[in-house]
C-alpha cells in the first residue's frame, strides 16, 4: 500500500474495518429515519459521532481528503442538532448523506490498490458547504453571492470543543476526573492514537482537556506519552462516565489507565503527592491496593461544595473498583473480541481439513486390515471426536449471519424507489441466519442483481396497476433465508406481475436461444431462461437494465460457490428467486457407497435410510418407470449405474442396496452396489476448466480425497432427483 509507510499494515487493515462498519451503520440510520420521516436527537448525536470518528481515525492515517469530507459533515449536522433548522429540502440533505457515504467507501476500497492516489471532494465539500448556508440562512447560495458566501463560523465547532480541550493539566478544574492513559510498549504514533481517543471519548464529555496539548500537529509529543502517559481530564453527566471508560478500556493498544489523584504534579504514577490534611479522614478506596499501576483517590473536602453527581471522588472510586476488577483478570483479556483476517482463517480452515484427510489415511489404512488392534482402535476413535470439535469450532468462527448482506439491500431499494417513483417496502425473513464467510463475500453482487430485477422488472411501474388488480398500492419485497438439510435457502420474492412466458419465449426466439421446438418447454425452463447470457425483456437501456447482463452474473456466481439458482413465478402475483448454497465449502459427513469401480459418497444429511429390496416393493408407473414402495409409498427408483454410465457388479436389483434420499422436500430411492461406511470428507471443489460441462446438474457437488489416496465424488442428491 504505497499510500502508507511500511509496518501500518495492521493499522490500515483496522481503519477500513471501522470505517466500513461506521459508513454501513451510517446508511442504516438514514434509512430508518427516511422511513420515520424524522430524525430523532439520539440519530443526529449516532451520525454526528461516526462523522466524528471517520474525522480524527482519517486524520490520524494521513488521509487528509476523508478527514476533510468527514470534518464538513460533522459540521453539517452540528448545526442540525445545536440549531434545530426547519429543513424543507430534506431531499437534499439524504442525498449528500448517502453520496458521501459513497464516497468515502470508494475511497477505502481505493486504499487496498497499491497505486491508488487520494479522490478529490472538493465537488462534495462544495455541496454540503451550500447546504450549511441554506440551514443557516434558509436558502441556498445563488450565483450572485457564491464568490461572496463566508465558511459558515460553526464549521470549525466540534473543533473548538477540542482546542481548548487542550490546555495543560494545571488549568483544569479541580472538580474534573483524571486518568492516565499508557499505551503498549513499542505500538508508536502514540500521539496519534490518543489523538484517535480523544475523538471518541469527545462526544460524552461535557469538558475535556488532555496533556500533551499539541498531539495532532506536533508528533514529538508521542515521546512524552511513552514516558509519563496521557493524561485525560473530564467531566461529564453520570450515564456517560461508563462509556468513557469503555471507549478507554476498548480503545487500540491501551495496555492500562489510572485514576490521578487531583494534586499530583508530576506526571509519573510513582510520585504521588500526600493527600491534604483534612482529607485523612476520607474512606480509603478498598480496591486501590489491588490496582496496578497504583491509583491515589481522595474523598471530597466535606466544606467544598459538591458539582452534579456524581462527584468526580465518587466516578473515580467507581473507576477503581473496575479497574480492579479489569486487573483481576488477565492482562491481555480486556477485549471480549478481536478481528482476525480471513486469509487466516482460511489456512486454517485448510489446515483443518488435511487433518481429517490425514487422520482417514491412518485409520483406512489398508495394511491395518486383518489385523487385531482394540488399543489402536480406541486411540483413534478418540482422535476423530478430537478433530470433529475442531472441526465444530473452527466452523462455528467462521460462521457470519446474513443480516449483514440483507442489510445493504436496503440502500439499493432506497435509491431505486426515489429513481424509479415506486413504493416499495422491504421485508427480512430469518436473516439471523449464518453461514460461511466465504460465502457471505461472494453473496452481496447476486443479491444485488435480483433485487434490483424485482424493483425494475417485477413490481408494477404505477399503483393505479396493482389497485386495478386487487394489490396493495405499496409493493413487497422479500429477502428471506432458512436452513434446510445442510443447504441454505434464501429467496428474493416479489408481488409484482410476474414474469410473462410468451414474452419471454418471443425474446428467446429473437435472440436465437431456443435448442427445442416452443411446445416442448415448460414453464419453469421458460423461467429460468432469464438467467441465459445476453437476455433481457427489456427493450430500452436504463440503469438498471437493458444490456442483457446481470441474471446470468447471478448463476455464474452463485455456481462458483457450490449453489444453484432458480425461478418461480406466477403472472399476476409475483416472482421468486431461490439459491440454494451450501452451509460451508469445507467438511462433510458423508456415507460411502460404491458402483462397479467407482466410488461416491452421500451427503449423511440427505439420507433417510438403507433398505434391501425384496420383490413384493417393486412396481412400475404408466410410463413403465420403477417405483419403490415402503411403508405404502411411493418413490421413484434411480440406478446410479445407468445415470452416470457406469457398469455395475450386479444388473439384478435385489443383489444390490437401495439408499433413501431426501433433498428439498423430495424423495427417491437411488440404487448403488454396496456400502462401504461412513467418513467425514473434505469437500474439494472442481477444476473451473469443468465448468463448461455443467456438472453441478449431473448431480456432482464435489470430490474429494479418501484415506488410501484414492478420489472420490459428492453427490449434489437435490440435481440427481431433479434430473429423473
Amino acid at each position: 500500500m504505497s499510500r502508507f509507510e511500511s509496518g501500518m499494515e495492521s493499522m490500515v487493515d483496522m481503519f477500513i474495518y471501522e470505517s466500513t462498519s461506521l459508513l454501513e451503520q451510517l446508511d442504516q440510520i438514514m434509512m430508518k429515519t427516511e422511513s420515520n420521516n424524522k430524525f430523532d436527537e439520539e440519530d443526529i448525536n449516532e451520525i454526528f459521532r461516526i462523522m466524528h470518528t471517520i474525522k480524527g481515525s482519517s486524520a490520524m492515517m494521513g488521509l487528509e481528503n476523508m478527514s476533510t469530507l468527514a470534518h464538513r459533515m460533522e459540521d453539517m449536522f452540528f448545526i442540525i442538532r445545536e440549531e434545530k433548522p426547519v429543513i424543507e429540502s430534506i431531499e437534499t440533505l439524504y442525498d449528500i448523506v448517502f453520496s458521501s457515504s459513497d464516497l468515502l467507501k470508494a475511497e477505502i476500497d481505493l486504499l487496498q490498490d497499491d497505486d491508488s492516489v487520494p479522490t478529490d471532494f472538493s465537488e462534495q465539500i462544495k455541496k454540503i458547504e451550500d447546504f450549511v448556508v441554506y440551514l443557516k440562512t434558509g436558502k441556498m447560495p445563488g450565483a450572485e453571492d457564491a464568490g461572496n458566501a463566508e465558511e459558515p463560523e460553526v464549521s470549525e465547532k466540534p473543533e473548538e470543543s477540542e482546542q481548548p480541550q487542550s490546555q495543560a493539566e494545571s488549568s483544569a478544574p479541580a472538580d474534573m476526573v483524571k486518568i492516565r492513559v499508557f499505551f503498549e510498549d513499542n505500538c508508536e504514533m502514540e500521539n496519534l492514537r490518543a489523538l484517535l481517543l480523544v475523538n471518541k471519548i469527545t462526544e460524552y464529555c461535557r469538558e475535556l482537556k488532555y496533556e500533551p496539548a499539541d498531539i495532532e500537529t506536533d508528533s514529538s509529543t508521542a515521546k512524552q506519552i511513552t514516558e509519563n502517559g496521557f493524561l485525560i481530564m473530564f467531566n461529564a453527566a453520570e450515564e456517560d462516565y461508563q462509556h468513557i471508560i469503555r471507549e478507554i478500556e476498548d480503545a487500540i493498544n491501551v495496555k492500562s489507565y489510572e485514576i490521578v489523584e487531583e494534586e499530583e504534579v508530576p506526571a509519573a504514577p510513582e510520585e504521588v503527592s500526600a493527600p491534604a490534611p483534612e482529607e485523612k479522614k476520607a474512606e480509603p478506596v478498598p480496591e486501590q491496593k489491588s490496582s496496578a499501576p497504583a491509583a491515589a483517590v481522595s474523598e471530597k473536602p466535606a466544606e467544598k461544595p459538591k458539582p452534579e453527581p456524581p462527584t468526580p471522588a465518587q466516578t473515580a472510586e467507581q473507576i477503581n473498583n473496575k479497574l480492579a476488577q479489569k486487573n483481576n483478570h488477565a492482562s491481555k483479556g480486556k477485549q471480549s473480541l478481536i478481528s482476525v483476517n480471513l486469509n487466516k482463517l482460511d489456512q486454517l480452515l485448510d489446515m483443518v481439513g488435511e487433518i481429517v484427510i490425514a487422520e482417514a489415511m491412518v485409520t483406512s489404512n489398508p495394511d491395518l486390515k486383518g489385523l487385531k488392534l482394540d488399543n489402536f482402535q480406541k486411540a483413534s476413535r478418540q482422535l476423530r471426536k478430537l478433530t470433529d470439535e475442531l472441526q465444530d469450532i473452527v466452523m462455528s468462527i467462521r460462521m457470519v449471519p446474513l443480516s449483514g448482506v440483507f442489510n445493504k439491500m436496503t440502500r439499493i431499494v432506497r435509491d431505486m424507489k426515489v429513481k424509479l417513483g415506486k413504493d416499495v417496502d422491504l421485508v427480512f425473513e430469518g436473516e439471523e441466519t449464518e453461514v460461511d464467510k466465504s460465502i457471505i463475500d461472494n453473496l452481496n453482487d447476486p443479491l444485488m442483481h435480483m433485487v434490483r430485477n424485482s424493483m425494475d422488472h417485477g413490481i408494477e411501474s404505477s399503483q393505479e396497476e396493482r389497485i386495478a388488480n386487487g394489490k396493495p398500492a405499496k409493493g413487497t419485497i422479500t429477502l428471506s433465508a432458512y436452513n434446510s438439510s445442510g443447504e441454505v435457502i434464501i429467496v428474493v420474492s416479489d408481488d409484482g406481475g410476474g414474469i410473462d412466458c410468451k414474452r419471454v419465449m418471443e425474446k428467446a426466439k429473437a435472440n436465437g436461444l431456443l435448442t427445442k421446438p416452443e411446445e416442448e418447454y415448460t414453464d419453469k425452463e421458460i423461467f429460468n431462461m432469464v438467467m441465459l447470457p445476453g437476455f433481457s425483456t427489456n427493450t430500452e437501456v436504463t440503469e438498471y437494465s437493458g444490456r442483457g447482463v446481470g441474471m446470468d452474473v447471478v448463476r455464474k456466481s452463485i455456481e462458483k460457490i457450490g449453489g444453484t439458482v432458480s425461478v418461480d413465478s406466477k403472472q399476476g402475483e409475483g416472482t421468486n428467486f431461490i439459491i440454494k448454497i451450501p452451509l460451508s465449502l469445507a467438511i462433510v459427513d458423508g456415507i460411502e457407497v460404491s458402483v462397479g469401480s467407482s466410488i461416491f459418497t452421500i451427503p449423511i444429511n440427505s439420507i433417510k435410510e438403507f433398505i434391501k429390496l425384496k420383490e413384493n416393493q417393486l412396481f412400475y408407473d404408466t410410463s413403465k418407470k420403477e417405483i419403490v414402495k415402503i411403508r405404502n409409498k411411493c418413490y421413484p427408483l434411480i440406478r446410479l449405474h445407468e445415470f452416470y454410465g457406469l457398469e455395475p457388479k450386479s444388473h439384478d436389483i435385489y443383489e444390490g442396496v437401495v439408499v433413501l434420499v431426501e433433498s428439498e422436500g423430495k424423495s427417491a430411492c437411488i440404487l448403488v452396489d454396496e456400502l462401504i461406511g461412513e467418513q467425514q470428507v473434505v469437500v474439494k471443489p472442481f477444476s473451473p476448466m469443468f465448468n463448461r460441462y455443467n456438472i453441478k446438474q449431473k448431480g456432482m457437488s464435489g470430490c474429494t480425497i479418501l484415506g488410501d489416496g484414492s478420489i472420490t465424488i459428492i453427490l449434489d442428491i437435490s440435481n440427481i432427483i431433479l434430473d429423473n
